[in-house]
This record gives C-alpha cells, sequence and structure tokens, in this order.
C-alpha cells in the first residue's frame, strides 16, 4: 500500500458533521459515487495508516465495531490488514442483525474470509475483549462515527473503557468514540487515540474542547468526494 491518499494541503477544511452528510449525499446524489466505494476508499486509507503504525510491531489488530457505517468503515480495514498479513479480528458491539446496507456487507465478507469475529454484549465478554487487546499491537476504533452525540451507553462504555485501558496504540476512524464532532465534548466515555484518520475534510468537534486530546495525532485523508465546500 501506498501512501497517496493522506493528509494533502488543499483538504485542510473544517467543516461540521451535518455539512459532511450533505457532502457525502451530494457525492452519492448528483456525482454518482456509490456508497460503498466511498466506504472502501475510508477503510483503506485507514489500514494504510495502520500498516504504518504496526511497522516493527507484532502484526495483530483488534477491531472493536459497531453497527453503523464506522464500524463497516473498520471492517474494510481489516479486510485489508488481513490482506497484509496482519492477524486481525473483529469484536462487534451488539449483534450483527442491525448491521445494514454497506456495513453489512463488508461484515458478510469478513466472515467469508475466515477473519475471527466476536460479540461484544457487556460485562460477560470483557475478558476476551481484554485477552484480545493484552495480545494486540493495536486497536482499531470504528465504534462510533460523527453522528454521535450524548454520552456512550452500555455496553459501549465499557467496550471505550476496556480500549483505553489497554496500553496499547488506538487508531480512531473518523473521530474517537465518544466524542461529539460537532461542539468536541465527551459528556461519557471517550477513547483517547493516538491517532485519529478523518475522512474528506476535518470535523469542528476534532480541533476544540477536548477534540484534539481525545483524537491525538490527526490525519485528514481523501475517500474521493467531490471538492466542493458543502
Amino acid at each position: 500500500m501506498g501512501k497517496g491518499i493522506r493528509s494533502v494541503k488543499k483538504m485542510q477544511k473544517v467543516i461540521t458533521p451535518a455539512a459532511m452528510q450533505r457532502l457525502d449525499r451530494l457525492a452519492r446524489e448528483k456525482y454518482g459515487i456509490p456508497s460503498l466505494i466511498l466506504m472502501e476508499n475510508a477503510g483503506r486509507s485507514a489500514a494504510e495508516e495502520a500498516l504504518w503504525l504496526l511497522a516493527g510491531k507484532k502484526k495483530r489488530a483488534v477491531c472493536v465495531a459497531g453497527r453503523g457505517n464506522n464500524g463497516g468503515d473498520g471492517f474494510v480495514c481489516v479486510r485489508h490488514l488481513l490482506n497484509h498479513g496482519v492477524k486481525a479480528e473483529v469484536f462487534l458491539i451488539k449483534g450483527a442483525k442491525e448491521l445494514k446496507g454497506d456495513a453489512r456487507k463488508n461484515f458478510l465478507i469478513l466472515g467469508n474470509m475466515g477473519c475471527p469475529i466476536r460479540f461484544f454484549e457487556g460485562e460477560k465478554d470483557a475478558p476476551a475483549l481484554r485477552r484480545a487487546l493484552g495480545d494486540g499491537s493495536l486497536v482499531i476504533d470504528a465504534i462510533f462515527g460523527i453522528g454521535f452525540s450524548g454520552a456512550a451507553r452500555p455496553p459501549y462504555d465499557r467496550a471505550i473503557d476496556l480500549v483505553n485501558h489497554s496500553r496499547i496504540p488506538v487508531l480512531s476512524l473518523d473521530v474517537p468514540s465518544g466524542l461529539d464532532a460537532l461542539n468536541g465534548r465527551a459528556a461519557g466515555p471517550c477513547i483517547q487515540a493516538h491517532t485519529t484518520v478523518t475522512f474528506g475534510f476535518s470535523k469542528t468537534g476534532l480541533k476544540k474542547n477536548e477534540g484534539p486530546r481525545a483524537a491525538g495525532r490527526l490525519l485528514v485523508v481523501d475517500i474521493s468526494l467531490p471538492w466542493k465546500r458543502p
């Protein structure tokens, strides 16, 4: 994997989550860019950064994913890591029944590839996640995306707590889970990332209040959105 889709100068705009959602819709409805392609580009760019973070380390990653499109980005990321020889497993918070659309498609692909997939539904699953994190070299945070607000509820709060106590680097996709991407506030548990790969444009919440600390090192990557201010 090359580094051709990492941050570039013309991408350094900061927009609200609502504006990003409008731009995403514009890409699909006006320009005809399928949402599956946008998810593929997001996950692949995250995998590039994950491989960079894993350089010189044991090639083992743990993806903790939610049921929305952020989880779908994580599934794509894991697929590319597997294809590059990284041992990776997924912990999906709650079950797979509510996965829909592109996220479900990419989840099923991982299953067809034989990727280890576990379900995290609460405290009874904490030992398994703790063990996996203890044996890993990198966590892929794909729990919540830019649509999240409020405080993480069970079992999401417990998963976030376990990740934060894992003592291995965390790569957050788009925004650290638990952070409000609009105002940069965390009303409850929030991932403390080593690196955050945010897609298309930086989000307002990554630049203020608790955002910079939670995001860690911030990279803005191109996912082939049209270059138009939403």
